[in-house]
């Protein structure tokens, strides 16, 4: 590790091997957690390379726990985190949403790092089970349309460096990776990124796999449709900015969509949403990712997508969806 971090800090790149193999030996516990820190902290203060990300997600996809739901045309709702903007769980709101609307959904999460609150800390407040039980979750996605896939059951290479980026508290490479990485490896994903740079770099490598993708950046810096202002949309085939207005909804503001302060607060604010109590802009937020998910797995028009997901929060599916996987939960 001493030769990668004089290299590193010299500005040099690593090769996708030699990229891969530094993940390999993190996992393997090569190395030491000042060591590891020290790695991080190199990739918080320069862009990482194509063949970086590459080879760092080569390493985590083959050492992933594998949860085969290849039988199922599901889709995951996933961003990066890491902009710094403390919104609400909203793509794991759309996800239940999504569901609701009759697609399948394998959500890939975890415990807040950089952010107050996380996928899992929600989901586990609202007494979702976490598993990596192949007849579990595959009930769950009969039963409910969606399972979640907790991070660290999945990934048992990242035991060593959990605890460190928890306690350095701020954006790491492994939220680049996160959403990357989920491991049924769904046919569609809904990428959500922090910048423009690492939206080109997911198309880039996204291009070069049989996935089915729609990576978005809200050029206001979220990870995800904000409605705070104009979106970047990339797919296989298309490259377009969408605003408010091709969701037939009005421009938002940022306070509009913040997240609650505690996990206790953010659970309760999630029941509210997905039980039809939420704002106009907090339902126009969530339906608006959840619409661009249907697209993606349909091919139906953003517009249409959005419509399908408010009939989905407003008929209470979502909400069925979320008290089924409550109920398998037990």
């Amino acid at each position: 590790m001493k030769n990668i971090l004089n290299r590193l800090i010299n500005n040099e790149l690593l090769s996708k091997e030699e990229a891969k193999n530094v993940l390999v030996n993190i996992s393997n516990g090569d190395y030491n957690p000042s060591q590891i820190a020290a790695f991080l902290t190199v990739y918080m203060m320069r862009s990482i390379s194509i063949d970086e990300l590459a080879g760092f997600r080569e390493a985590l996809q083959e050492l992933c726990v594998r949860i085969d739901l290849a039988d199922y045309n599901t889709i995951d709702l996933v961003g990066t985190g890491g902009d710094g903007k403390d919104t609400f769980n909203i793509s794991t709101l759309a996800s239940f949403i999504t569901a609701g609307a009759g697609v399948k959904v394998t959500k890939h999460g975890n415990y807040g790092v950089s952010s107050i609150t996380g996928s899992s800390n929600v989901m586990e407040s609202l007494g979702i089970k976490f598993s990596n039980d192949s007849d579990f979750l595959k009930k769950c996605v009969d039963q409910a349309g969606i399972c979640i896939l907790h991070a660290p059951l999945f990934h048992p290479a990242m035991k060593n460096v959990g605890p460190i980026r928890k306690e350095l508290g701020v954006r790491t490479i492994f939220n680049i990776l996160g959403p990357m990485i989920n491991p049924s490896f769904p046919k569609n994903q809904l990428l959500g990124v922090f910048n423009l740079e690492l939206a080109r770099m997911y198309a880039y490598l996204y291009q070069n796999t049989d996935s089915n993708f729609t990576i978005v950046h809200a050029l206001d810096g979220y990870d995800e449709v904000s409605l705070t202002g104009a979106t970047k949309v990339i797919t296989h085939s298309t490259e377009r900015i969408l605003n408010p207005e091709d969701f037939g909804v009005q421009l938002i503001q940022q306070s509009e969509i913040e997240g609650g302060k505690t996990v206790e607060e953010s659970a309760q604010m999630f029941l509210n949403i997905i039980s039809g109590k939420g704002t106009e802009a907090q339902n126009n937020v969530v339906c608006a990712n959840a619409g661009l998910a249907i697209a993606t797995v349909t091919g139906c028009t953003p517009l249409q997508g959005f419509e399908q997901a408010k009939e989905s929060l407003f008929s209470g599916r979502g909400l069925a969806a979320l008290k089924k996987l409550q109920e398998l939960s037990f």
